[in-house]
């Protein structure tokens, strides 16, 4: 590649990456004091994956995804997930058509919601298993499969799906095998005090905002791939698979995990938070991650794959609580590992 070409190529990037800059600005307009919250959804985005939002109600969760919809050129659904919530209500069905030159019958497959860019799952733990499982083909292959073929989904595709962590009467909590195929696990707090008065001032009055579309289909494939460009030291990559492993009790040397948990991470933990590290460095505009990449990423990446014990749940230990711990723990100074 010439130089000319490599300058040209650096200004497309940038052209690109800017554009990260102006959606977390679009979302500010609508979604106020939850910046964390909003960069996350963006990480999750950039590095090809799902979310699950989790927060008492009236934190914005579904207003959140629908102003990304928003300020994205892609296809929207929104299902609502109820307990007589069908997988043909998710996946589609079959029906019968006549084909009027010739009066034969056939059968022609009726898509469902899930062949959008962008599927709004709310609140998903009040849909049975069967239903849960209907999107476990989706999150993982990127097709669905009925009646013995197969359809390939649209590109990029996110499940961005929310749930409601007070009423558990009439839910059913998704299993472990369907939550490790979410990337982050967000969990949503409160709003500090001046930005609840920001919000209730701009919701109650008789404006209106506007949201801009600003990244289409091609531009997100783009930045995916440009996420997997983005640079990683060795030393972290074994930082990284050090701490995974010592989410295990079979092989961490943490006498804090052993005590509360029951099952660690898998490897899928240590691949989804170097990716979301690679895409957190994007959107600081860097091409290198750090160790505060990881260190941020950490918790969204774990807190639903470190399965603490029925001990741990009665003296309210947090699976956050134990990536803290484990942070202390492992840690990476600037000379290396530790």
């Amino acid at each position: 590649m010439t130089n000319e070409e490599l300058k040209n190529t650096e200004q497309e990037v940038s052209q690109v990456v800017s554009k990260l800059g102006l959606l977390k600005s679009e979302m500010q307009k609508v979604i106020i004091g939850q910046d964390e919250t909003i960069e996350q959804l963006i990480i999750t985005f950039l590095a090809g994956g799902h979310a699950l939002l989790e927060g008492p109600p009236g934190l914005a969760k579904t207003l959140m995804v629908r102003t990304l919809s928003q300020a994205v050129d892609l296809d929207f659904r929104r299902i609502q997930f109820t307990p007589d919530l069908m997988p043909s209500d998710i996946i589609g069905t079959e029906i019968l058509e006549e084909d009027h030159t010739t009066g034969k019958k056939f059968f022609k497959f009726n898509k469902g919601p899930v062949f959008s860019n962008i599927i709004l799952a709310d609140e998903i733990n009040r849909t049975p298993p069967k239903t849960q499982a209907a999107l476990l083909e989706a999150m993982q292959e990127f097709e669905v499969s009925y009646s013995g073929k197969t359809y390939q989904l649209k590109r990029p595709f996110f499940i961005l799906a929310t749930q409601n962590p007070i009423e558990q009467a009439g839910t059913f909590p998704l299993p472990e095998a369907q939550l490790d195929r979410f990337l982050l696990y967000i969990q949503i707090g409160y709003p500090g005090e001046n930005a609840e008065t920001n919000i209730l001032r701009s919701t109650t009055g008789a404006g209106s905002v506007s949201i801009e579309k600003v990244l289409d289909g091609p531009d997100i494939i783009e930045l995916q791939e440009l996420v997997r460009e983005v640079v990683i030291a060795d030393d972290l990559i074994a930082y990284v698979s050090r701490l995974v492993r010592g989410t295990r009790p079979q092989t961490t040397t943490s006498e804090y995990v052993k005590s509360w948990v029951s099952w660690g991470a898998g490897p899928r933990a240590g691949q989804a938070l170097i990716l979301t590290a690679k895409a957190r460095a994007l959107l600081k505009g860097r091409y290198a991650v750090i160790p505060e990449d990881i260190h941020v990423m950490s918790k969204p990446v774990l807190r639903h794959r470190i399965l603490i014990n029925f001990k741990a749940e009665a003296e309210g230990v947090s699976s956050d609580d134990i990536t803290s711990e484990l942070l202390k723990v492992y840690t990476l100074p600037s000379n290396g590992l530790k």
